[in-house]
């Protein structure tokens, strides 16, 4: 149910994965079959605990795609976060952290093959697309919830990966961000607008809104045929 974490899955293990000289914490879950594996990138000083990404991320199984959920910050770097809220929007430290969980994937036995989408919140976003930037041969697709896209700055004419900006009608500002960075994006970009929604997609039917875009798009774009692997 949207707003209550999601319990884990059958078949979900917690995995740890080195990045840049240090590791991130994660939560991997791969359906059987899966036609794709999904990475979160959480933004905004939340973490792979988050209850909607965790509601997404379970829906996405439904649809057949595995998920893998990892905290971009380590423990004593969140204590910091917390007080601060710098590091939320190093979105170089960010999209480093998430390029090594993406190459991560391409190399582990449940995963190496299948096509890769990311799924940004918030400046998660930012960090999603600077990877797809920088991966353009391994990432098929991405997909920004409340996204601060803009943030990505001059990476976002090299992204080439179908990219769906999902914004709630109730948030102005960040819907008007997504617009400008949604004409600066070079390859497929769709902007969808949740009538209703504010920021944090909490009204009633809004998230499952949500899920269902996100997997559309992604089991749309994550096929065997990718080009992507």
């Amino acid at each position: 149910m949207p707003g209550e974490r999601e319990p884990a899955t059958a078949g979900e293990r917690g995995v740890r994965i080195p990045a840049g000289g240090v590791h991130v914490d994660a939560d991997l879950a791969v359906p059987d079959p899966a036609t794709g594996v999904v990475l979160f990138a959480h933004g905004s000083g939340s973490s792979r605990h988050s209850p909607r990404n965790r509601y997404v991320a379970a829906e996405l199984r439904r649809a057949g795609l595995a998920t893998l959920l990892a905290d971009l910050l380590t423990p004593a770097e969140e204590q910091l976060d917390a007080r601060d809220g710098h590091l939320r929007f190093d979105i170089g430290l960010l999209a480093t952290r998430l390029t090594a969980a993406a190459d991560w994937l391409a190399g582990h036995p449940l995963t190496a093959g299948l096509p890769l989408g990311l799924f940004g919140a918030s400046t998660g976003a930012a960090a999603a697309l600077v990877t797809a930037a920088g991966r353009p041969g391994a990432v098929a697709a991405v997909v920004s919830r409340g996204g601060r896209p803009d943030l990505a700055g001059r990476h976002l004419r090299s992204v080439s990966a179908p990219t769906l900006l999902i914004v709630g009608s109730n948030d102005p500002q960040v819907l008007e961000l997504n617009r400008a960075a949604q004409r600066e994006l070079r390859g497929e970009a769709h902007l969808e607008i949740v009538a209703g929604a504010s920021h944090l997609f909490a009204e009633p039917g809004t998230l499952e809104q949500v899920a269902r875009l996100a997997a559309d798009w992604f089991t749309r774009h994550l096929t065997p045929q990718s080009p992507a692997r």
